[in-house]
């Protein structure tokens, strides 16, 4: 088995690629080693000192550090990953509620904004959760009001030092040019 590493925008973020599908439907982000239980694999890498949190996407899994060098932790973090899609063991635990196959859940937003909201809805999902994927995050919907535009960054997004740029000189100028009615992005 080959897996493939990536450098994100974040430098305490790598992104890790099996070759292998790892969520099929939505995606799983565990910030600490309790969260990590619904997973094997999260729990497994959670044990390797100085992880600080793990990201599932549909094929890749970004790995965040605390202090720790990635010239000490990759070698681990790789070997990991392989001894778990070696041992056949699913990535999710069986009754596991953490994969967010709906995004959908806690959105917030007057029905009159249904139409913005679903335009807004459609942009991220076409243009900009793939590019962002391609950095090793995610950034979805939770809300809309006022002329605001509230999402969620997850995976590498988390705690980028650019994710601030990204927001605002990426997603924002998308937005507004494509929704008159947006005025702002925030995260959340």
């Amino acid at each position: 088995m080959f897996i493939q590493t990536e450098a994100t925008p974040n430098p305490a973020t790598l992104k890790f690629l099996p070759g292998k599908v790892v969520m099929d439907k939505g995606t799983a982000d565990f910030r600490n080693a309790e969260e990590a239980q619904a997973s094997p694999l999260a729990a497994r890498l959670f044990e390797i000192g100085g992880v600080a949190g793990v990201y599932f996407g549909y094929d890749f899994i970004t790995v965040s550090k605390e202090s720790a060098e990635w010239q000490h932790l990759k070698p681990a973090i790789l070997g990991s990953i392989m001894e778990h899609f070696m041992s056949g063991q699913p990535v999710m635990g069986g009754t596991s509620t953490l994969a967010e196959a709906s995004d959908e859940e806690g959105e917030f937003f007057d029905a009159n904004d249904e139409t913005i909201v679903a335009t807004i809805k459609e942009l991220l999902e076409t243009r900009v959760r793939p590019a962002v994927a391609q950095d090793g995050g995610d950034i979805t919907f939770k809300g809309y009001k006022g002329g605001t535009v509230y999402l969620n960054m997850k995976g590498a997004c988390s705690g980028c030092p650019s994710s601030t740029a990204t927001l605002k000189h990426g997603v924002q100028n998308l937005l507004k040019h494509f929704v008159p009615e947006v005025q702002a992005v925030e995260a959340l």
